[in-house]
């Protein structure tokens, strides 16, 4: 299924990236991923262009001034059901630092009683930052799981300007100091 793999360093820990001839298949972190898929059939190969432009790209990602615009441009194989599919193509409209969501995301796809569904999606989301499932809360903007873990979830969502606190999201005052 794959054709490449490669290991990178991110600030959250090293990330797993896998491909297909069509795009990126799987963006996991080593450590502390629910659904990490473990040894993968599929060469080495660190100099892949696709896996230097992700690399870049996150990159990017990671030096931009908390909560500035960031979008990934980077050619995409969503492995999963069709309906998986439809939440993770629903997960890319979303804006740099915007949230939503179950209800929100099962509401798009027309089919508001879809929520419960539309979480087990997102919780199999092979292509994590990328395709921006830590960017769906609980009703109420309280802080759901996330299968990379809680702390990578909280750091990404501060990453795009969120604060987190009382397990609920915030945005910021422009002019206001941000909370540690």
């Amino acid at each position: 299924m794959y054709t490449a793999q490669t290991h990178i360093d991110s600030p959250l820990g090293q990330v797993l990236l896998a491909r297909t001839a069509q795009g990126l298949a799987g963006l996991w972190f080593a450590e502390g991923q629910r659904d990490f898929p473990g040894r993968l059939e599929a060469p080495m190969a660190p100099n892949d262009p696709l896996f230097q432009d992700v690399e870049m790209q996150l990159q990017r990602y990671w030096d931009a001034p908390q909560g500035t615009l960031a979008h990934f441009n980077i050619p995409l194989d969503l492995l999963g059901t069709a309906f998986q599919q439809s939440v993770w193509r629903a997960l890319l409209t979303m804006a740099h630092g915007e949230i939503c969501s179950y209800g929100d995301i099962a509401q798009r796809l027309g089919n508001p009683q879809a929520h419960r569904a539309v979480g087990m999606a997102v919780g199999r989301n092979p292509i994590s930052i990328i395709v921006p499932c830590h960017r769906v809360v609980g009703r109420d903007t309280q802080l759901t799981g996330y299968s990379g873990g809680m702390h990578r979830k909280i750091a990404l969502l501060t990453q795009e300007g969120h604060l987190v606190h009382d397990d609920r999201l915030h945005r910021p005052v422009p002019g206001q100091a941000m909370l540690a």
